[in-house]
């Protein structure tokens, strides 16, 4: 081989080593490194999360149990003025002013103006947006608790708990002691609230002390309708025989009539027609 082609080869093998490459596999890793390093922007709160709960209120931490204490005292304060006698109804900067709360937040405000009070069960809102206790009952007076009672007893509705007497009509104390001869008091015996009945005077009727002593001697805690109609029984007495609920007898299935039968003709035997029609 030519000495000099050799000595070009050398000298181009040189020039190559010495030669920099540049990759572009390094361009790439750069460009993921800087996405990497960018910040994610952080994840947006659902509607399910975000969306306030009143059943869980005191359980809540921050804003939200901050908001719904000052609910509960404009519902305390509201109700506190119905049970005085007050039968006008207040704006939300009046109510604010009168609990003391006139340093609350435009967002606070804004809440109890559009979705708190207006959706709150104790709070009435008026045409002119005002605000009002909600009582279960609209009675104001002595006359109004009585034709209550009276409509409650004449319908079969029961009795009125005094709850909900006390909510509604104001200066209550008042006017039970001045309708104490018109009503009735029964304490539930499942959870010892006191209900009031219309003591109706018209079904009074005079019943000998004897027979009330032998009624009241008689023990019957613990004994179901059932016992005692078979003690009544037992003892030759069957007054209480149509109160007990009856038992009625299971429906007796009829039995369906016998099908007649019916013979049928062999529809693959032609050969057989003329033998199957002499014995028909």
């Amino acid at each position: 081989m030519d000495p000099a082609l050799l000595r070009e080869r050398e000298a181009f093998k040189k020039r190559a080593i010495a030669t920099p490459v540049v990759e572009n596999r390094k361009k790439k890793e750069v460009v993921v490194d800087e996405v990497k390093k960018k910040p994610r922007p952080p994840p947006k709160a659902s509607a399910a999360t975000s969306k306030i709960d009143a059943t869980n209120y005191k359980h809540m931490t921050g804003s939200s149990q901050y908001k719904f204490s000052v609910l509960a005292k404009i519902v305390k304060h509201l109700k506190t003025l119905h049970q005085d006698g007050a039968d006008y109804a207040l704006s939300l900067e009046d109510i604010l002013d009168q609990t003391n709360q006139l340093d609350m937040g435009m967002k606070i405000r804004h809440w109890l103006k559009t979705e708190a009070l207006g959706s709150n069960p104790k709070i009435e809102t008026t045409q002119d947006g005002r605000y009002q206790f909600k009582p279960p009952y609209k009675v104001r007076d002595r006359k109004g608790l009585l034709k209550l009672l009276r409509q409650t007893d004449l319908k079969g509705y029961g009795g009125i708990l005094l709850e909900d007497i006390q909510e509604s009509l104001p200066n209550h104390e008042k006017v039970l002691k001045l309708l104490d001869k018109e009503i009735v008091y029964i304490t539930r015996p499942v959870d010892k609230k006191k209900i009031l009945f219309y003591n109706d005077k018209t079904a009074l009727m005079p019943i000998d002390d004897e027979f009330q002593k032998l009624w009241r001697s008689v023990p019957v805690d613990g004994i179901d309708d059932i016992k005692i109609e078979e003690y009544l029984t037992h003892q030759g007495i069957r007054s209480m025989q149509d109160t007990s609920q009856k038992v009625l007898p299971s429906k007796l299935k009829r039995k369906a009539a016998p099908k007649k039968r019916t013979f049928k003709k062999p529809r693959d035997n032609e050969h057989l027609k003329e033998i199957l029609e002499e014995y028909e």
